[in-house]
């Protein structure tokens, strides 16, 4: 049977330390829940043993969820890079790049790229960029589109998510797997040179990124496939939904399911009825 999604409901951070986590979160602009324990199906669905907690996290019309577990995983990879297969990050929209940077490193985080917001050329339609990690490592961007450019945003600070990337082996595998579970191909970028390089944090940078977007207008998800340097380690090798790494994508879909790209990454399938 095919299966099907349509839209990107959540995005689902294992964390080691909830409270600290979501005091992170929280402090940078996102609106946070009281804790909830995850049901006895979902982790059932995740293949855990024992029991689980979730803090939810709102920004805009967009979910993220704090997951941790009683039996806990492993930390997110020492020196991880942004070219890495285990990399996976949402991308936060905000109206100043520089200001919300400055209060996030106030926070704790730590830098992906080799300095402050990046400013893009005209053609990328964002006017700055920034990539960093959360106290836990789990990398994260910041995006500022031009005033000009008219987006579905409004409001000041942080404004909401536009999507999430992930480092995939080879980008014509992992679109034709998207593509069989509904998501439509949206203008390939090749992006590289000095202002690539500053935003990934890497000697050299050059990488093919694929929009796929879902049937409905909610964040989409964006393949990364770096041509350099080369893309180290495989997510599915081992990977588990409490290790910290294991970053899902909750989606609307046909059935309850987890399934795995064809490099690894997690994602949680769900029925309208489910959260």
């Amino acid at each position: 049977m095919t299966i099907q999604v349509s839209a990107i409901t959540a995005f689902r951070l294992t964390t080691a330390d909830a409270k600290r986590l979501a005091r992170f979160y929280g402090e940078l602009g996102f609106a946070v829940q009281d804790s909830e324990p995850i049901g006895d199906e979902e982790m059932a669905l995740l293949g855990l043993e024992g029991g689980g907690a979730r803090v939810t996290l709102h920004l805009g019309g967009q979910r993220i969820d704090l997951d941790s577990f009683d039996v806990p995983g492993r930390p997110y990879p020492a020196g991880a890079t942004a070219a890495d297969l285990s990399f996976q990050h949402f991308a936060i929209v905000t109206d100043d790049a520089a200001v919300a940077w400055k209060r996030a490193e106030a926070l704790g985080a730590v830098l992906i790229s080799t300095s402050g917001p990046v400013m893009l050329p005209p053609s990328t339609g964002v006017a700055a960029a920034i990539k960093f990690r959360d106290p836990e490592g789990h990398p994260l961007e910041l995006l500022q589109f031009p005033p000009e450019q008219a987006r579905p945003w409004s409001g000041t600070h942080l404004l909401g998510i536009d999507h999430s990337a992930i480092g995939v082996s080879d980008i014509g595998a992992s679109r034709r797997f998207y593509e069989a579970l509904g998501l439509s191909v949206s203008d390939p970028t090749l992006n590289q040179g000095p202002t690539q390089m500053v935003l990934d944090g890497l000697p050299e940078a050059e990488v093919d990124v694929v929009p796929m977007l879902p049937q409905q207008d909610t964040p989409h998800l964006e393949l990364l496939g770096y041509r350099r340097p080369k893309p180290l380690g495989r997510p599915a090798d081992g990977l588990r939904p409490n290790d910290v790494a294991a970053t899902r994508i909750v989606w609307a879909a046909d059935r309850d399911e987890l399934i795995r790209d064809p490099d690894g990454h997690l994602h949680l399938l769900r029925r309208p009825t489910h959260r």
